[in-house]
């Protein structure tokens, strides 16, 4: 879980994670101290979560990158990875395990089911998104390239990684995506409900 001043909400997500019983790395992308600090709360109250701190903000996609590094060294060969924000059900981590499970080489990508609070905007920004990537790749796999939630296999990510840099920030995940199809892994796409929480 990349993490920037999301402390309060990730909380949430942390709590919602608890029953199925995963290790769970946050990386702090240089959180201002009030997010440090319910962070390493949040570390020494919940026994699976380990704290990773970047010395500064650089991104989501370096704190992404960072992660799925750690991960690989500590030796883990997937990631399960959601937002800090709450926006992603935690509901859908057994069908996300499952898929990854049965195809262990796929990138399993998120496909957002939307409530009433996700903003109309953001909608129709994933459609333009989708159509970019689809032109990219010249494919259809890849159904949402936007959402946070995904399952990553780690000498995938790792290969993706050494191959080029990737954009630092949110256009890691798009660009990620495209880079794994064109790397040749198959993709898988498991429903989330996504909400978009208001403070």
């Amino acid at each position: 879980i990349p993490c920037f001043d999301h402390g309060a909400p990730l909380r949430g997500v942390l709590e919602s994670l608890a029953p199925y019983n995963l290790p769970c790395l946050v990386v702090d992308d240089g959180s201002a101290p009030e997010t440090q600090e319910a962070l390493a709360r949040a570390e020494r109250e919940l026994p699976f979560v380990r704290l990773h701190r970047l010395a500064r903000n650089a991104g989501k996609g370096v704190a992404l990158a960072s992660g799925y590094r750690l991960a690989a060294s500590q030796g883990f060969t997937h990631a399960l990875q959601m937002d800090a924000d709450g926006q992603h059900d935690a509901a859908a981590v057994p069908a996300f395990l499952e898929a990854m499970q049965k195809d262990p080489d796929a990138l399993v990508l998120g496909l957002p089911v939307f409530d009433e609070s996700a903003p109309r905007a953001r909608i129709w920004a994933r459609q333009l998104s989708r159509a970019a990537v689809w032109l990219a790749t010249l494919s259809l796999d890849i159904h949402a390239p936007l959402c946070g939630m995904r399952g990553v296999p780690l000498a995938l990510a790792l290969r993706v990684l050494d191959a080029g840099p990737l954009g630092p920030r949110m256009e890691f995940d798009p660009e990620f995506a495209v880079r794994c199809v064109w790397a040749g892994a198959p993709v898988r796409n498991v429903p989330v409900r996504v909400s978009y929480p208001s403070n």
